[in-house]
């Protein structure tokens, strides 16, 4: 999202800059973007007195605003929320981060999804609070063709997350485990962030691989160029295979729609903000009910049912390449920042 938005800005006028206040693999990813990765004071202070910033977006982190305004930035500040983890989890972050998003920040940021907004409309109902689309680059982010054959009876299926209990990897894994009985030559393929997990997690998931006896069938991934993804997306899609998605909570699910922009088809649980993703059966599928059972049917049907499969793809990416341009983006930000008061470009 940062990458995206910094990209589509710049064709506005806007220059924007990244800083994390740890390192990451997903530096990787930022290439023609000033980075800054530091937690020190000192450094904090020279970046923010070198660039005279108009406005700081502060993602999911309430604390840095206070010490940014201890440090001397006089400027607009603006609080936004991305992923806050379960609606549990979500609440308990903005119950504690409201007393600072009102005392340091000019608005607060969010997009539509149900729990996120219901939060804002709870704690900030008197506050600038702003719902805003996010961004599909779907001109880099598109369908690549690939030597892979639908026919060939190996589909792909494939899981994008991180090992932890939210986005519910196990799910996936007893989906894939009942659809081996299907198609023999099935392929596993989860892309994971190593690096990011949870410990009890990460020693079940291991477990449950050996349990479910998935170990010839299951290629994991790490920490893959998001330059890459599109070949990978591509790929399952001209095998005749398909995403599944089976987190519990997600704020947006990016995974899903960059997906969609590849010509790859979605299956997901009702996670929330995929909502915005997916329509059932117009730009791809749900299973209600979160069990793999079903799971299993909706995923048959978006494999043996060409004519549906092929009209959800091509629902889906134009659904994905309208829905979420840069050109609606820098629209609404536009919008945000003349709210605020700052004269944007």
């Amino acid at each position: 999202m940062n990458r995206l938005r910094c990209h589509a800005l710049r064709r506005a006028g806007i220059e924007c800059h990244l800083l994390y206040l740890r390192d990451g693999a997903g530096r990787q990813n930022i290439i023609d973007i000033p980075l800054f990765i530091t937690d020190r004071d000192d450094e904090l202070r020279m970046v923010l007195q070198a660039n005279q910033y108009d406005v700081i977006v502060s993602i999911c982190d309430h604390l840095l605003m206070q010490r940014l305004r201890e440090l001397g930035y006089q400027g607009r500040l603006i609080y936004e929320a991305q992923g806050l983890g379960s609606r549990e989890q979500a609440r308990s972050t903005l119950s504690n981060a409201v007393a600072h998003i009102r005392r340091y920040a000019s608005g607060a940021i969010t997009h539509e999804t149900p729990h996120l907004m219901e939060l804002f409309n709870t704690y900030l109902s008197d506050f600038p609070r702003f719902y805003v689309q996010n961004i599909v680059d779907s001109e880099q982010f598109r369908y690549m063709p690939t030597s892979l054959d639908s026919s060939s009876e190996e589909p792909i299926i494939a899981w994008i997350g991180r090992i932890e209990r939210n986005k519910n990897w196990r799910l996936f894994l007893q989906i894939g485990s009942g659809l081996l009985y299907r198609y023999p030559k099935l392929q596993l393929w989860m892309f994971e962030d190593a690096n990011i997990f949870e410990a009890d997690e990460r020693d079940q998931f291991e477990a449950v691989v050996r349990q479910l006896r998935l170990v010839n069938r299951l290629s994991v991934r790490s920490n893959v160029p998001h330059s890459e993804m599109p070949h990978y997306l591509s790929a399952i899609s001209d095998s005749g295979g398909l995403l599944i998605s089976t987190s519990n909570v997600e704020s947006f699910g990016y995974a899903a729609s960059e997906a969609l922009s590849c010509r790859c088809p979605v299956l997901s649980t009702d996670s929330e903000g995929i909502r915005s993703s997916i329509i059932h059966n117009v730009t791809g599928k749900f299973f209600m009910s979160g069990t793999a059972n079903e799971a299993i049917h909706e995923a048959v049907e978006l494999i043996e049912n060409k004519s549906l499969r092929t009209t959800i793809i091509t629902q889906g990416e134009q659904y994905i390449r309208t829905t979420y341009s840069p050109q609606r983006y820098i629209a609404d930000f536009n919008n945000i920042l003349s709210t605020i008061g700052v004269r944007s470009g």
